[in-house]
This record gives C-alpha cells, sequence and structure tokens, in this order.
C-alpha cells in the first residue's frame, strides 16, 4: 500500500475511495474490513479462508454475495473496482456463474470464462472519437499517439481490471490493457457502469472484442511518451500480424 503513487493520473478516478481505504490498511486495520468500512459495494468482503474448499471464487460471490478477500494490492485494487463499478462488476459475476452452471469448472476455461476474465483482471474503458479508434485497432501507432495527439482531448481513458492497476504501481512500458470502447453518451462512471451492464453478453466477450494498448502511451500518461521516438520501440508499440484485420491478434503482457 505504500508505494502505490495516487498521483499517477490513471488513479485520478480510484483516489477518493481508495487512497484513504490505503490508508487505513497501513495503520493495520484488515483488509477486508476496509472495504467493507467503506459502505459503497454491493458486496461484503470476507476473508479468503471463507472460501469452502471446492467451490469456485465466481460462484461463491455469485451464492453469498461475499467476496473472498486476500491481503495485497491485487484483491484491494478488485475491492475498488467493486465500489467503483457495482453493475459492471455485478453482470460479470452472474455471466461467470451461468458459465460455471453450464459447463461446470474445466482444466481449461472456454472462450467465454476466458474473456470474461480477461475484462474482470485487464481491461480498460475508452471513450473515443472513430479516428483513435480506427488507429488503435489498426495498431497505427504514429497516428494513434502523433498525428492525433490533439484528438486525445476528447477521449476518457478508464482502467478496469485490477490486475492492470496492480501492475501499474510499479509502471513498466510494456504494461498492456485490453481496451473495450464503451459508447456511452456520459463521461460519468456510474452512467458507464450501468451502460456496461447492459451491453456486456459472454457471446459478445467470446469473440474478443478487445483492442491492445500500451497504457503508458496515452498522452500526459507519462512524461517520457512526449518524445515521437518513445513509441519506436517495436518491442511494445508492435506492428499488426501479417494480413491481420481482427483487433486482437498480439498477446500483451501477462501479469
Amino acid at each position: 500500500m505504500p508505494v502505490i503513487d495516487w498521483a499517477a493520473p490513471w488513479l485520478a478516478p480510484w483516489r477518493a475511495t481508495g487512497e484513504p481505504l490505503a490508508q487505513q490498511v497501513c495503520a493495520g486495520v484488515a483488509q477486508p474490513q476496509a472495504l467493507n468500512q467503506a459502505g459503497m459495494a454491493p458486496v461484503r468482503f470476507v476473508a479468503q479462508s471463507e472460501l469452502p474448499a471446492g467451490v469456485a471464487y465466481e460462484q461463491h460471490i455469485f451464492e453469498t454475495r461475499c467476496v473472498p478477500t486476500r491481503d495485497g494490492l491485487h484483491d484491494f485494487f478488485n475491492g475498488l473496482c467493486w465500489m467503483h463499478f457495482p453493475l459492471t462488476k455485478r453482470r460479470l459475476n452472474q455471466l461467470q456463474a451461468a458459465q460455471i452452471a453450464h459447463s461446470g469448472i474445466q482444466p481449461v476455461r472456454g472462450p467465454a470464462r476466458d474473456a470474461l476474465t480477461v475484462f474482470d483482471e485487464n481491461a480498460a474503458l475508452l471513450q473515443a472519437p472513430d479516428a483513435l479508434w480506427d488507429a488503435l485497432v489498426a495498431k497505427d501507432w504514429q497516428r494513434l499517439f502523433i498525428e492525433l495527439r490533439p484528438l486525445w482531448r476528447q477521449a476518457q481513458l478508464l482502467l478496469f481490471g485490477h490486475a492492470l492497476l496492480e501492475k501499474l504501481v510499479a509502471p513498466r512500458k510494456a504494461i498492456t490493457a485490453h481496451v473495450y470502447r464503451v459508447r456511452s453518451a456520459s463521461h460519468l462512471i456510474a452512467d458507464i457502469d450501468a451502460w456496461l451492464a447492459q451491453e456486456l453478453t459472454a457471446d459478445k466477450l467470446a469473440h474478443k472484442p478487445f483492442a491492445h494498448l500500451p497504457v503508458l502511451g496515452v498522452p500526459l500518461w507519462w512524461a517520457a511518451n512526449e518524445d515521437p521516438a518513445f513509441y519506436a520501440d517495436a518491442s511494445v508499440f508492435r506492428l499488426p500480424q501479417t494480413g491481420a484485420v481482427a483487433a486482437t491478434e498480439a498477446a500483451p503482457e501477462c501479469p
């Protein structure tokens, strides 16, 4: 908790709630207790030991509205996600529980469960003009970040995935988000949350409607990207695979 830089631009939407909670945890309050005291989530946070043996994590949440929570950044940011996107988190849990009820727990997740997990762990939500989105899908980094740089003033990128937020506590150039395009007319988180909860389906996510974005390339998010040479690193800003037309070709860095 002490290493979280709450002044980081990607944490701006989370700071008002997250910073005081992190201070409580640093002061010795148990993490589930601190998250519950905020009173903002539609679930109750409990110790990880309350997850019964042999019961799937998602199924337990669905049946009890209790979220088993470990100490540490990963589950701390998951708690913040439940507070800021309660409808979307509940929708993802419902979809996961439906997949488990249909197929059980398999050694390898199917495409729907895999995509649901990717969204929950690593998604970022982008509202942007068509030109920006098209350049992102095409991995046309020169156009996206240099030619169209002024258009980013009309865009909003919200980080959703708790693993993504955890990784950015120690920022590295290669950290990459799975970006989902938001078409809500509002930029308010509560409105985006309501829109997403209605938008997301297992079938839609199974088709992997994501674009890949190295998040430290976002203008004003990282001082080094003021230099156009920042985007010349082909190991991070990868070109599309030969013949690729989809937004989901190159795999991003794993947690």
